[in-house]
């Protein structure tokens, strides 16, 4: 079995190039309302843990390497590898819960298919991934056409000068190993799967087309909506039509010299977007020949006081966390796989879900638009990494942009999250600074927030982190009964919001094996795990200025950190469910509780 704990070193090299060839990808918007040539099924791979198949530069894998994709004759020339003769592994998936050999293993690995295609005129071709963990390196027909660095964000290269009349192939370097400039960095309480994670597809588009756009309704507004569409290849002053056929509205404006076309105009009889009520309208856009849909919701949020406004009126969030892993095991990716975690979010009576560590994916945020349930995204600047890397800044800038580039017209996404429990220090207060600027730049009309590592004196808690000043709602993750002091101390502990913003208790909870039991004194039972739960419960009732709640965790999820045998099992286990999707006690104990506050407040508060 390959060891997880590789030194990073082999591999650090080769990221020092990707965020100078970030700009060799893009990210087409609503890339899964286009149509598709689906490039998901088997790939053949190769496990490189020596990276034989690079080549001698470090900077740059080979194109006579392993991306040469040869083909062994007997009797012709040397030749130590073959992608025809290799094994296969499907796309999407991960690669450690496919094959045993693969379940620690952390480097590189390469993946190739055959595909066919025949080009036509003024048609762009681009190759899109939703997601490659971590270190993605991208050729077709032999010759280098993108990198990407980042897990969990979508990314497209354009392949319309490589491609070929017939038969073609692709070869992807995907490296899952961990690095000190990544993001997230070498330690992490989740598994590291590697892989081409999400569905792989061909997207043609016309010489001038819609990239990107964003159609948000503006606060202190029910019936306004503002926003743009931008288009590629389009001349100063195109046309560009965008209409709301349900409210007979057809708007139209002109793009700029950058490509911009700015949209500003009442919509009459428009019904707002809520949990209670998640209306979506299918919205049409048409620049010249390219023509796109979305189905969007419209609602406004935002702060006041320590409130939380969604629609201009107060709401408290009933929430829950959740990593993307399927139900036993694996990274979740199938819209089957989001039904079952956001349906038992549903069931918890949850209007919240906080999508941790890192962006899930796009059909989960597409499904929370249609339960009506809102979402907490958040970027995987976890705990402690390098906070004075010009390279880390800009990988993790780079995610933040593709998470709200791609997800900034759903309106169930109401919070961009920069980061989790992430210990104080000026550099790390410069560094999310600088993406909470950002995101504003990007997204004005959202809410920022963090998770943040609760500190207390005695039996005190002050939120007064530095890092509170750039967000718009604090998060506190607090484990009291598990990490600090016993159940029945819970409610004796008091908090103190000096800030004056909204607070989300956005972690607590404890372990639990399903289907062990005992006294509520004795952990990993699921008596204490819901004792912890019932205390808990009771401190909340003494926090005025609590808004919601995300306890951690929806599912036990694996984890390479949590090696009790018998019990962890290399699983996280403060999940509601089990691993294997049994409901705890906690589950019924969190959803008793939820329907008694939307019975008193309903929906709002």
């Amino acid at each position: 079995m390959f060891s997880m704990f590789r030194l990073p070193l082999l591999a650090a090299v080769v990221f020092l190039t990707l965020a100078a060839s970030a700009q060799q990808t893009t990210l087409l918007v609503d890339v899964d309302h286009r149509p598709q040539i689906s490039l998901d099924g088997p790939w053949h791979y190769i496990v490189d843990p020596y990276r034989n198949g690079w080549g001698s530069n470090p900077e740059h894998a080979s194109p006579n390497g392993y991306a040469k994709n040869a083909h062994y004759v007997p009797g012709g020339p040397l030749l130590q590898y073959d992608f025809s003769r290799s094994p296969t592994l499907n796309v999407p998936g991960d690669w450690n819960t496919q094959e045993k050999a693969l379940l620690y293993y952390e480097g590189l690995l390469w993946y190739q298919r055959n595909f066919t295609y025949h080009p036509r005129p003024h048609t762009h071709l681009f190759l899109h991934f939703g997601a490659a963990n971590y270190a993605a390196h991208i050729f077709v027909n032999d010759q280098h056409v993108c990198d990407h660095e980042g897990g969990f964000t979508p990314f497209d290269c354009e392949i319309t000068n490589v491609v070929k009349d017939g038969d073609n192939f692709i070869v992807a370097a995907i490296d899952n190993t961990r690095t000190v400039e990544g993001v997230p960095t070498l330690r992490t309480d989740w598994w590291n799967y590697g892989g081409l994670t999400r569905p792989v597809s061909l997207v043609e588009l016309p010489d001038t087309y819609i990239d990107d756009y964003s159609l948000q309704l503006r606060r202190d507004t029910s019936d306004r909506i503002d926003g743009y569409v931008h288009l590629i290849g389009a001349a100063p002053g195109t046309r560009v039509t965008v209409s709301i056929p349900a409210l007979h509205l057809e708007k139209e404006s002109s793009t700029d010299t950058n490509g911009r076309a700015e949209f500003s105009f009442a919509a009459p009889g428009l019904e707002l977007w809520s949990p209670e009520h998640p209306r979506l309208y299918d919205i049409s856009m048409t620049a010249g020949p390219d023509h796109l849909t979305d189905t969007i919701g419209f609602r406004t949020i935002e702060v006041r006081g320590d409130q939380i406004l969604l629609n201009g009126k107060s709401i408290f969030l009933r929430g829950v966390t959740y990593h993307e892993e399927a139900p036993n095991g694996g990274r979740a990716w199938s819209e089957q796989e989001a039904e079952t975690l956001l349906g038992w979010a549903h069931e918890l009576h949850c209007n919240f879900v906080r999508m941790a560590h890192y962006p899930h994916a796009e059909n989960e945020t597409r499904l929370a638009d249609k339960l009506g349930i809102l979402v907490w995204s958040e970027i995987p600047v976890y705990w402690d990494i390098d906070w004075t890397s010009p390279h880390t800044l800009d990988v993790a800038k780079h995610q933040l942009w593709e998470m709200i580039r791609r997800d900034r017209n759903k309106p169930s996404v109401i919070l961009w999250s920069l980061s989790n429990e992430t210990p104080q220090s000026p550099a790390r207060d410069a560094f999310l600074h600088q993406l909470a600027v950002a995101a504003r730049s990007q997204d004005p009309t959202r809410l920022i927030t963090s998770a943040i590592v609760t500190h207390f004196k005695g039996t005190t808690a002050t939120l007064d982190d530095p890092l509170g000043k750039d967000l718009d709602v604090l998060g506190y993750n607090e484990y009291l009964g598990w990490y600090q002091g016993t159940p029945a101390e819970i409610p004796n502990y008091t908090w103190q919001d000096p800030m004056g913003k909204p607070v989300i208790m956005s972690e607590f909870g404890a372990g639990a094996k399903a289907g062990l039991h005992g006294p509520v004194t004795e952990m990993y039972t699921e008596e204490y795990q819901v004792n912890v739960y019932q205390q808990q419960f009771r401190m909340f009732a003494k926090m005025p200025f609590l808004r919601g709640l995300t306890p951690w965790c929806l599912m036990d999820f694996r984890s390479p950190l949590r090696q009790l045998p018998g019990i962890q099992d290399g699983y996280n286990r403060k999940g509601l469910v089990s691993n294997t999707g049994e409901k705890k006690q906690a589950f019924f104990a969190l959803q008793d509780y939820y329907a008694r506050r939307q019975q008193e407040t309903g929906n709002r508060q």
